[in-house]
């Protein structure tokens, strides 16, 4: 028996899924809780009052400053946790993502400080967009270096569901908030309740991550690393040694970024603004659709651990690609049953992707500098994928006056992540522990 066997067992797999599952739950809540205020409330609470799309567009302007501090998280958190450990950097992120959401809902509005309070809205999405810049990577490194090889895929795509799960309380809060509260109250002082509640769902993730121990591929790796110091630092290595796998994991998450923002938060301002639905019509409908994603996501990750990464993930892009056309026409009906299956099956496509996408990243960068790479890879795509499709979705319905035209950014995305992914060869039997 070796010395580094013990730590391989000293934490089973369920309990680091587990962690992994309620960290990510948490940090997503956050994060999706900003973006589906933004859609709903923020325009009218934090900018200058004018024409109602507009400060809509003002509003989603912010919800992007938060990717584009992903990718700066994205490099010091892979940095020391590439350094340090993965553990330490996930307990990091988790407390600077729910301090950030608490303070939001202490926010003073614009009516109320001018314009102080949109700056103070932008400096804190800018905190959240850091932190779940560092959140990510860890989180799935830390089950794809403990879990079995085999089953990697299915132990990997655990975390994803953590962001179902943290939309699924979002929206659920938010919605039940609109349903029993006014307008006005709700506009007034409900949407604060979930940035507070909050603090209660970062202690539950602390208490939970504190009990994990570090990754056992990460530790063998620490200890060949003192006898072969790196050369370079992590960053550096991974833009040198990795330009390909970068591109390769920017490309596949086009499709799966920008598709899960339309079918999660666009619907909440298409439906609003284009159709004149009320707030609840589109919450509802994600809310249910959302359920059924948290559930799909772990089976198309076990799937990719009998078929390949690519097959199931071509699956995902291609999907959405044809989908988004259904989607606006059964969004159009303003029927709830039929959106509701817009936004369900688009979820469901959106989970061939987001499934085996932990293990696919995590398979394409070597041990000593896989969190940099995972992370800046992931990270990098949010700014012009997921941080910038409200932005332009919005733009472009108000440009051409049909969600058609949006339609055709989400086909265009799934093209480039179709290229993407068949350009790489397959990873699912690629042996962390050489790499």
């Amino acid at each position: 028996m070796t010395a580094t066997q013990p730590t391989r067992t000293r934490t089973p797999i369920v309990r680091v899924v587990g962690a992994s599952l309620v960290g990510t739950t948490v940090e997503w809540y956050d994060f999706f809780l900003y973006g589906v205020a933004a859609s709903v409330v923020f325009g009218d609470l934090f900018f200058p009052k004018g024409e109602e799309l507009t400060g809509t567009l003002l509003s989603f302007a912010t919800f992007a400053v938060g990717f584009f501090a992903r990718p700066i998280g994205g490099v010091v958190f892979g940095h020391f946790g590439d350094r340090l450990g993965r553990k330490q950097l996930l307990v990091l992120s988790l407390l600077m993502m729910g301090l950030a959401t608490f303070a939001i809902g202490l926010l003073p509005t614009y009516a109320q400080v001018g314009a102080l309070a949109p700056i103070l809205l932008t400096v804190l999405r800018l905190i959240q967009g850091f932190a779940l810049g560092g959140e990510w990577g860890g989180a799935v490194l830390i089950v794809s270096e403990h879990g079995d090889p085999a089953r990697r895929g299915f132990w990997a795509s655990w975390p994803q569901a953590g962001a179902p799960a943290g939309q699924l309380i979002a929206n659920g809060v938010l919605a039940g908030l609109a349903a029993f509260q006014s307008e006005a109250a709700f506009d007034s002082w409900g949407w604060r309740i979930p940035f507070l509640l909050s603090a209660v769902l970062v202690l539950v993730g602390l208490w939970v991550r504190l009990r994990i121990e570090e990754s056992p591929v990460f530790q063998e790796a620490q200890a060949r690393a003192k006898e072969q110091p790196a050369e370079k630092l992590p960053f550096f290595e991974v833009i040198t040694k990795y330009p390909r796998e970068v591109l390769t994991a920017m490309g596949a998450r086009m499709a799966e970024n920008v598709s899960y923002y339309i079918f999660t938060i666009v619907i909440a301002t298409y439906a609003k603004e284009h159709l004149g639905l009320g707030k609840s019509f589109a919450l509802n409908a994600v809310l249910i659709a959302a359920a059924v994603h948290f559930f799909a996501i772990p089976l198309w990750g076990s799937l990719s651990d009998r078929i390949g990464r690519r097959p199931v993930y071509l699956i995902g892009a291609v999907g959405v690609g044809i989908w988004a056309f259904v989607f606006i026409a059964l969004v159009d009906t303003k029927n709830f049953a039929l959106a509701t299956l817009a936004v369900t099956v688009g979820l469901v496509l959106h989970g061939a992707m987001y499934g085996p996408q932990a293990a696919f990243f995590t398979e394409l960068f070597g041990t000593r500098v896989r969190y940099s790479g995972v992370s800046v890879g992931y990270q990098l795509a949010s700014i012009i994928a997921g941080g910038l499709a409200p932005f332009i979705a919005v733009a472009l319905l108000k440009a051409y006056d049909s969600g058609y035209a949006i339609a055709v950014y989400v086909a265009a995305c799934a093209v480039i992540s179709v290229v993407a992914v068949t350009s790489y060869s397959e990873t699912r039997r690629r042996d962390l522990t050489t790499l």
